[in-house]
């Protein structure tokens, strides 16, 4: 029989008294996450290498009454990834929640892409997240905290021309897998969201032009059963949820956050 704890619900969807890291919260989802974190009240702790747009985004949290740290970091130096976990630490003495979700793309197949572009994407992509997740993990078994880690759609799916990038992220969600069963003995939590095509500045960073970007989102029409591209906020609502105590008994998944996009098939 149910216990009335067990069949109760936590709604609305809150992060009071959470201490969150959000890495890449300058922009695009990261930022959308942010502010979503701050309305349902967690304490922030915010990294990015545009101060300019980090400091904006703090901003717009502190309307929602967060006072965020914003802690400059680039993933790929050792020495700032280290600086996010201490000086998080420092300031609020716990973290609850990690959101790795820093991150780069760049166009290339196996014909014309370089060991440059692969050890690029795999260094932002995947050791930088390994990195921060490794110095975090004492911190989150203490508070039985969990991670939520942004990947995509091409971890689960294969598409030519952006090999070095798909490859990083099959990495994500393979360590999202390995590391939760690492640490649910712990009772910590570690799953990963996997977007689809997305509206932010990510595609255009990775080489595409404004025309061949307005072309990719049309063409996303067709290769999402939605018939859509998504938005930052929609993403951040998953990873929100997944931060939550509300998704207690979810560990080691890979939630597609992408208009049915890993479910499709050419015909």
């Amino acid at each position: 029989m149910q216990s009335a704890s067990q069949g109760k619900m936590s709604l609305p969807l809150k992060l009071s008294g959470k201490v969150a890291i959000i890495t890449g919260a300058s922009s695009g989802i990261g930022a959308a996450s942010a502010i979503l974190f701050s309305k349902l009240g967690a304490t922030l702790s915010l990294t990015g290498r545009n101060v300019d747009n980090l400091e904006s985004v703090a901003s717009t949290c502190k309307e929602h009454g967060t006072q965020p740290l914003v802690i400059k970091a680039d993933m790929n130096k050792e020495t700032d990834v280290k600086q996010i976990v201490e000086q998080t630490v420092g300031k609020f003495g716990r973290i609850d929640v990690l959101v790795n979700n820093a991150g780069i793309m760049a166009l290339g197949g196996i014909e014309n892409t370089s060991l440059d572009q692969y050890d690029r994407l795999m260094n932002t992509n995947v050791r930088s997240i390994y990195q921060l997740t490794m110095l975090s993990v004492p911190h989150l078994i203490e508070s039985k905290g969990n991670v939520v880690n942004v990947s995509s759609v091409n971890g689960v799916r294969s598409f030519a021309g952006v090999l070095a990038y798909s490859i990083s992220k099959a990495a994500v969600d393979q360590m999202t897998r390995c590391v939760a069963l690492d640490l649910a003995p712990k009772q910590v939590r570690v799953n990963s969201v996997n977007p689809g095509v997305v509206i932010t500045e990510l595609h255009k960073r990775g080489g595409l032009n404004e025309e061949a970007y307005a072309n990719f989102l049309e063409r996303a029409k067709q290769t999402h059963a939605l018939g859509r591209p998504g938005v930052p906020d929609e993403v951040a609502k998953t990873i929100a949820f997944l931060a939550s105590d509300d998704a207690s008994f979810i560990t080691g998944a890979s939630l597609p956050v992408d208009g049915g996009r890993h479910a499709m098939c050419p015909r």
